[in-house]
């Protein structure tokens, strides 16, 4: 099964795919910062620079770019990287756990073997539901979908057939 599926349970957004390749394809394609601009956001948006430092404390920024030009910087810290199983980022910290006085939500992900491939489970927590509708409202399942096909695409292209 290819299809996302997505929910909203409380406060967290929830986003489920199988991708047909392996889980350290998709750890690759989240911590290495050259495969992560290729799918992170939704075409037609760019990510021309990422910033991935898979350790606690470690940066994670995302810079994307418009159709019209216009880019928007997306700072935050990596609270949990396991290998090739989870990765937890926040953009209420900066690196090193700095706090930085505003952020919107923490993102969970995680990376499990299933049968020949991976499930994929994203989960956006936020910290009410005010933030989590905001979220929802700002086409999170619309985005977080047609990234995650990207996502699928391209490790499904890098995995070795079987």
């Amino acid at each position: 099964m290819s299809q996302t599926e997505t929910r909203t349970e409380g406060c967290d957004l929830v986003l489920t795919r199988h991708i047909a390749a392996p889980p350290e394809k998709v750890w690759s394609a989240w911590t290495t910062p050259d495969l992560l601009t290729r799918w992170f956001a939704p075409a037609p948006v760019q990510v021309p620079e990422a910033v991935i430092e898979a350790h606690p404390g470690g940066q994670f920024r995302i810079v994307m770019e418009l159709p019209d030009g216009k880019r928007m910087s997306h700072p935050g810290c990596v609270l949990v990287a396991e290998e090739g199983r989870s990765l937890i980022f926040t953009d209420a910290l900066d690196a090193g756990f700095r706090p930085r006085g505003q952020g919107f939500m923490t993102a969970l992900i995680d990376i499990e073997p299933e049968g020949a491939g991976t499930r994929y489970t994203v989960r956006v927590l936020h910290k009410d539901g005010a933030d989590c509708k905001k979220h929802e409202d700002m086409g999170f399942a619309q985005g977080w979908t047609a990234a995650t096909a990207q996502l699928a695409a391209l490790v499904e292209e890098l995995a070795p057939a079987a």
